[in-house]
């Protein structure tokens, strides 16, 4: 019959009876190509190598077609024509020649559903790459615009200080120019010219005059941003602004997303002096406990080579 010599194929090309049995059952014995895209199809299924079992209420007939007639002749109640005998006969009697070509073609078919099936997944990686990408580049717009934000808030806080300071002192110089007004009025009158030369006026005690901010001791200063410049394998540079609690994650992640010297291995960031390579414990720690802030030049360098 027609599905042994099915069978008898695809186990000769390495395929296990079971595996054979249950494929040919599947695609209701249409022949080797539906077995074979099926197999392919259902190779990573846990239960592939399990016996086929029939589904139950079905029994398969046993009945043999009439002599020299074939199961589609008899189904469709017509006569089967020369050629339809010689095909049976054919079947039934395949050369060793026959059987290693059939063999041959059914393997060149598996190498072609296995290349279609890389293909496919090819494009699949490609296009989950692409989203990757595409995510990572919107992601990384919402990050610039929550800096320029960031840096216009900030912008507006110094000013608002530089007004503040401002002013500040324009309070000073003028209680300085009162304070002299009231001094010469006080001691420009009220005595002559010899009473004055007799009796010098006693000195005054200077008034004490609240310094300007320009004379207050530096405070040291807490910094809420830091700049980063990173120099690329080619020598290239990217510079950007990152929050000082910011973890040293974000600026390489921000170098993945942004670099254009071709490199995709890899890589360690390093600082030239004081010489100091980071590791991945610190890759969580903020920019501000590792010293880069207010600014910072970081390198990068591939791995093994630092």
């Amino acid at each position: 019959m027609m599905e042994c010599t099915a069978l008898e194929s695809l186990i000769e090309m390495g395929f296990p009876q079971n595996r054979a049995e249950k494929a040919l059952a599947l695609t209701g014995n249409q022949g080797i190509e539906p077995a074979m895209d099926w197999l392919m199809e259902h190779e990573n299924d846990p239960d592939l190598d399990d016996p086929y079992v029939p589904p139950q209420g079905h029994v398969p007939s046993t009945e043999e077609p009439p002599e020299g007639r074939t199961p589609e002749a008899v189904q469709g109640g017509t006569e089967p024509t020369l050629e339809e005998l010689a095909e049976v006969d054919n079947r039934h009697t395949l050369s060793e020649e026959e059987k290693r070509e059939q063999t041959k073609r059914m393997m060149e078919l598996i190498s072609q559903k296995q290349r279609e099936r890389e293909e496919r997944e090819k494009r699949e990686s490609i296009e989950r790459e692409k989203q990757r990408r595409k995510q990572g580049q919107e992601l990384s717009l919402i990050r610039q615009k929550l800096q320029e934000d960031e840096m216009k808030k900030l912008a507006e806080e110094r000013r608002k200080e530089k007004m503040e300071e401002k002013l500040a002192k324009q309070r000073v110089r003028e209680k300085i120019e009162r304070d002299k007004a009231e001094r010469a009025k006080k001691f420009g009158g009220g005595c002559s010219s010899s009473s004055q030369a007799s009796n010098p006026p006693e000195p005054v005690a200077p008034t004490l005059v609240p310094s300007s901010p320009s004379q207050e001791p530096p405070v040291k200063r807490e910094y809420d941003q830091c700049r980063i410049q990173v120099r690329l394998l080619d020598g290239t540079s990217l510079t950007q602004t990152f929050r000082a609690k910011e973890q040293l994650a974000a600026v390489r992640l921000y170098v993945e997303l942004n670099r254009q010297d071709g490199g995709e291995e890899p890589f360690n960031l390093l600082t030239s002096f004081p010489r100091r390579v980071f590791t991945e414990e610190d890759m969580e720690k903020p920019l501000q406990e590792l010293g880069l802030v207010p600014s910072a030049v970081l390198i990068v360098a591939k791995k093994g080579n630092s």
